[in-house]
Formats: structure tokens, sequence, C-alpha cells
């Protein structure tokens, strides 16, 4: 080897250390950011030795993929959960202690007590106290589910928002991956700006992705509807101002194509839209409608239908209807408007003899402070079954006792279904990312190690250009 050879050799080494230690640099400093991918110098040889080729960047398509579909599904379940919490919260919590079943338990006893006193007025009074906290449970209840739907609505018009602000931001980082891979540049930084973004989007809906030449990037809805080709497609949703019983909230659409709720307590949804709408369209109004056969059960049970009269009224329960609606029939939004008759307030024995719609409908005729038969009835009447609309999901053939704990029994189960799928998808979507960290992340050993061998490559560089530096030095004075 010649002496320039040498020295030529020597200077490609000084700078590829140069250049693969601004690399490790680079990697070292980002070693606690998530979205930063490892980057590799990659050599070829040439005359003077080997030489950086090209900066490459780790990755794993397919744990990606992977990831990003562990996201949507994580994001998506704890969104149902928090929804099913704050019901179970407006309940009672824990023990559903205020839940419309406890109430319903409570008046029970009180008219068995009253049953068992029919003089005592008292009693009576504390039985109609006892029927007013039941009636408000049901209110309060389904104001909460109700809310519950409305904060969910919200939820979805700030997500749409976020998801168009993130598709505007991949269309600029696509944009830049693209023309760094037309020109042959590092598009490194470009492409961990663009995994960060799909991240992001798969949270707010399950995505699927396809890389096409020039390193372009299509995403789809996991329901196959194009959300980015070329340009960001149109997300839309018109919010709606408050909810009730009987408002139906509008759908989510993506380039005109109306976005899939999704189903069950382990929800099929991926990405948090899809089982916000599930809580909203599905969940919180199925349980809004046994709240509603709840006080139609009451206002049914407890109804006045006496000789000379012939037509039924409701008695110490009634509501906005104001009738005895038709058996086994839900009337939406009853729950809310169900109260007991102001003159229960006046005259708590009523209860015990019946009259709340005038001397016709009274069965207590001869005005005996023993009378009990009425009461009696109630209470049987509590225990007994009756008809119930199946599209509660509830059976459609029990006693209102039973009806009021199977539904705080569902949501329960529902609740506690949809508990357990968010601890597993959240320990899939760990293991996944701990998967990819492994391939893609930086790990600060390997640098720091890598480190050393630079300075050892450095160290050699520098001792052969001071062995050139003393050959050149001899030479000179050898000619001298």
């Amino acid at each position: 080897m010649s002496l320039s050879s040498a020295i030529n050799t020597a200077q490609t080494i000084f700078n590829n250390t140069a250049a693969q230690t601004a690399l490790v640099s680079k990697n070292i400093q980002n070693v606690s950011n998530a979205d930063y991918s490892r980057r590799m110098a990659m050599l070829g040889t040439s005359g003077n030795g080997a030489q950086i080729v090209s900066i490459q960047r780790a990755q794993n398509d397919a744990l990606m993929k992977q990831h990003s579909l562990s996201i949507s599904q994580a994001s998506a379940q704890d969104a149902l959960l928090t929804g099913l919490e704050a019901v179970k919260s407006a309940l009672g919590g824990n023990g559903y202690e205020t839940s419309p079943s406890n109430y319903l338990k409570s008046f029970r006893d009180s008219l068995q007590t009253y049953a068992a006193t029919p003089g005592n007025t008292s009693i009576a009074a504390t039985t109609v106290s006892s029927a007013a906290d039941l009636a408000k449970s049901l209110n309060k209840t389904s104001a909460a589910v109700q809310e519950v739907r409305y904060d969910a609505d919200k939820e979805i018009d700030a997500s749409v928002k976020k998801l168009n602000g993130l598709l505007a931001e991949f269309e600029k980082a696509n944009g830049a991956v693209q023309g760094a891979t037309a020109s042959g540049a590092d598009a490194s930084d470009a492409l961990d700006q663009r995994d960060k973004l799909l991240r992001q989007i798969s949270e707010v809906v399950g995505i699927s992705t396809v890389t096409r030449a020039n390193n372009d990037t299509v995403i789809y809805t996991s329901d196959g509807t194009v959300l980015f080709e070329n340009t960001a497609r149109s997300v839309t949703f018109q919010a709606t101002p408050g909810f009730g019983a009987t408002t139906a909230g509008n759908a989510i659409y993506v380039d005109g194509v109306a976005l899939k709720a999704g189903k069950g307590a382990d929800t099929s949804g991926e990405g948090k839209l899809a089982s916000l709408l599930q809580l909203r369209d599905e969940t919180a109004p199925k349980f809004q409608s046994q709240l509603d056969e709840i006080a139609r059960g009451l206002v049914t049970l407890f109804q006045e239908n006496t000789t000379p009269a012939t037509t039924a009224k409701p008695g110490l329960f009634t509501w906005a209807g104001s009738t005895v609606p038709a058996a086994g029939t839900t009337v939406p939004g009853m729950a809310a408007s169900l109260t007991i008759n102001p003159l229960a307030a006046t005259d708590p024995t009523l209860i015990r003899d019946g009259g709340f719609n005038g001397p016709g409908y009274k069965s207590n005729t001869t005005g005996s402070s023993g009378y009990t038969a009425l009461i009696d009835g109630f209470v049987t009447s509590l225990g007994t079954s009756m008809s119930f609309d199946p599209s509660t999901g509830l059976d459609g053939s029990s006693s209102i006792l039973d009806f009021s704990a199977s539904s705080i029994g569902w949501l329960e189960e529902l609740r506690s279904g949809a508990s357990t799928a968010n601890d597993n998808k959240m320990a899939m979507l760990s293991r996944t990312q701990d998967a990819l960290s492994n391939v893609t992340g930086v790990s600060l050993d390997e640098e720091l190690s890598q480190l050393l061998d630079l300075e050892q490559s450095y160290k050699a560089s520098a001792k052969l250009v001071s062995t050139v530096d003393a050959m050149m030095t001899a030479l000179l004075q050898a000619v001298r």
C-alpha cells in the first residue's frame, strides 16, 4: 500500500467513524422516544476501504400492523368499559345501592309492614315515601343513562375532529416520505412521523394500510372504506345537543359511508369511535328500555279499575302519559317521567283504600281501618309473573322484582365481561408494543458498545496516520 493510499484509507475511516458516531448519538438521544426507530449505517467497500452506503431505519411491517390493531382494539374496549363504569357509578357503585332494584325491594318491604298495621298512618306515609324514592331512582337512573349517551356523542364529535386533523397531518408526512424516497434522501424522520400518526389514527378508528410504489401509503378503515389515498377523505359527524329516550344519535360517515358500531361486551369494534357508537346507540338504549319496562310494570300493577268504573287508570304510580300502557310493550322514556300520584302525599291511606281516581275506584268501600286486601294484592303482584317486552334482552315473562334484579345482573355481566376483555386487550397491546420495541427501539447497551467499537476504529485510524507521518518524516530526512 502506498503512503497516499494509506492516507486516503485513514481519511475514509475518519469520515465513517464521524458519521457513525453522529448516528449512534442520535439513537442514544432518542432512547426514551417511543415514536423513534433505530438508525443503522450500512457500509460498502470501495478502493479506499469501507464507506457508508446508506442509512437504514429499523422496521418490521408485520409487527407494526399488529401493534396498530392492538391499539385499536384496546382503545375501543377502554371506551366501552368507561361508559359502563359511569352507569354503574350512577347506580351506587359496586353494590348498586341506589339501583331501582334495591328501591323496589325496600318498597315491597314497606308494603308488607303497612299490611301488618293498616291503621297506622305513619307507616302509610313511610310507604308513600318509599314509593317516591323508587320513582326518583328510576328518574335519576334514566337521566344518568342519557347523560352517558350525551357524553359519548360529545366524545365522538371531538374524536372525529381529531381524526380529520390527524389525516391532514398524515397527508403532509406521506408527501415528505414520497419526496425523500424519490430523491434518494434519508426518509427516516418522515417515516417516524408517519408511523406515529398511524398509531394515533388507530386509536380513533380501526385501520389497515397498503404501501405502494415510492413508499406511498393508503389507509382503509377496518370495514374497508378508504380513509386516505393521495388525499385525506372527509370524516363527517353532526353532534346532538341533548338526549332523551327517543333521541337517535347521528351516524359517522367516512367518505360518505356510515361507520359500524361494535358488538358485545368483548367489543368487536376497533378504535374508540366504534365502541362509542355501540355505547350510545345500543348498550345504553337497551338498559334504558329495561328501566322503562320497570316503570310500565309499576303503573300496570298499581292501576285502578274497580267497579263501577270501567276504564283502567294509573293509581299510586303515574307518568306523563297518564294512561295504563299496553302489556308487554316498552314505552320509551317512561322511566324519566314516572312519579307518584300527588294525592298520595296528602292522603297516604289511599294506598290501602284505593280511590286515587275518585270514589268509583275505591276498593275499601266500608272505610275499615283494618282493610288489607288491596295492599296484600300489591305485595302478591310484585312477585307474580307479568309480560315484558323481549326486546329489552331480558325474560319476557317474570315478576317485576325478578325483572329489575335481572336488569342489574345484565348490566353487571356486561360490565364484568368488558372489564375482563379490557385487561386482555391491554395485555396484548403491551406485548406487541414490547415486541415492536425490541425490533425497532434503541438499546442503550448496544449503542454504548458500538461507541466503544467506533472509539477503537478511531484509534486505529489515528495510529495509521501517525505511522504514515513517521514514514514520511524518515523519507524526507533520507532525501536530505
